[in-house]
């Protein structure tokens, strides 16, 4: 898809990291690192005088990225990466680093339970962010609100490779029960929202006593609930050592809801986020189906053997 590689292009975004560190009054430290490098993406650390920054740059199907952060920076400023420099138009960022990930800090402390004070404050940057969702539409992020995902479940089943016909089939079944879940979702009035789309215990940075989420390039505009299906039943429902179900991820399901509660009641929200469940997983194939059909070889296949894990996870819960 793009070659981050390229030495004109390294010159490139070199020079631009230079011209931002100028506008900061800082210096580079150290030389400028590549650690990441996919077909889609790439980051850069690098050393400054003022502490490590990060930049990112992102292929066109991914750039409005930078617009997202932008914009979420800011309606809750203390919930994501704090920008040094954005160009929008070509989807690079420059961001203070967010301290350790999440990832690391439970695995040494051994318990999920910081995930209780992550969830009601993501809750409050997507209430935060519902006034803007036209606007992050309007810039390129991925519309897959209520209205328009039976839509987007129909060319999904269509264009998705590799499914076997009884898999297609038994997708195909389930179209009515999409518009169904759709509607029983808008009946609760929650305003759409962004949706990270791919919130895990690696896009989680903690510092101290503050949590930043990084990586909004999966991200969409949805109904705010369809974001669980990936912290819940892809990350929470496996504990700590892997192992599925193994977690009751009914306490981390309510810590998320509870900014939500004052709108409807509790009962009616926890009915409503089986249905969500179902749909995020159509949400993250959406983004992820025209990511892998503009690649080639191994990524292409990587993607879209993810997709298809998706869609089962919308037909079973499980990915096997």
């Amino acid at each position: 898809m793009f070659d981050w590689t390229a030495r004109a292009w390294l010159a490139e975004a070199h020079e631009w990291i230079e011209q931002r560190l100028g506008g900061l009054g800082a210096r580079r430290t150290g030389p400028i690192e590549q650690p990441h490098v996919r077909p889609w993406s790439t980051a850069m650390r690098v050393p400054t005088s003022a502490g490590d920054l990060w930049f990112k740059a992102n292929a066109p199907l991914l750039r409005y990225e930078a617009s997202v952060v932008q914009i979420l920076s800011r309606v809750r400023p203390d919930l994501v990466p704090e920008l040094v420099g954005v160009e929008p138009e070509r989807g690079w960022m420059l961001m203070r680093a967010g301290g350790e990930r999440l990832r690391e800090v439970v695995a040494e402390e051994r318990r999920l339970d910081r995930w209780l004070d992550v969830l009601p404050l993501y809750a409050e940057l997507q209430l935060a962010a519902a006034p803007r969702a036209e606007e992050l539409v309007a810039l390129g992020t991925p519309d897959l609100r209520l209205a328009s995902l039976p839509r987007v479940y129909s060319r999904l089943v269509g264009e998705t490779e590799g499914l076997s016909p009884e898999q297609r089939n038994r997708l195909i079944d389930r179209a009515a029960d999409v518009e169904a879940m759709c509607r029983e979702l808008a009946e609760l009035g929650v305003p759409e929202t962004i949706q990270h789309n791919d919130l895990h215990d690696g896009q989680v940075f903690v510092s101290g006593d503050r949590s930043l989420v990084f990586d909004w390039g999966d991200s969409c505009v949805s109904h705010p609930f369809t974001t669980m299906s990936v912290t819940l039943e892809g990350v929470l429902a496996w504990g700590l050592d892997d192992v599925e179900g193994s977690v009751d991820t009914t306490p981390f399901r309510d810590a998320y809801l509870e900014p939500f509660s004052g709108r409807e009641e509790r009962e009616d929200l926890a009915r409503a986020m089986a249905s969500a469940l179902r749909l995020g997983w159509i949400c993250r194939a959406a983004v992820t189906l025209p990511l892998a059909l503009a690649l080639d070889g191994a990524p292409r296949d990587q993607l879209l053997d993810q997709v298809r894990t998706q869609l089962r996870m919308f037909l079973d819960g499980t990915p096997a």
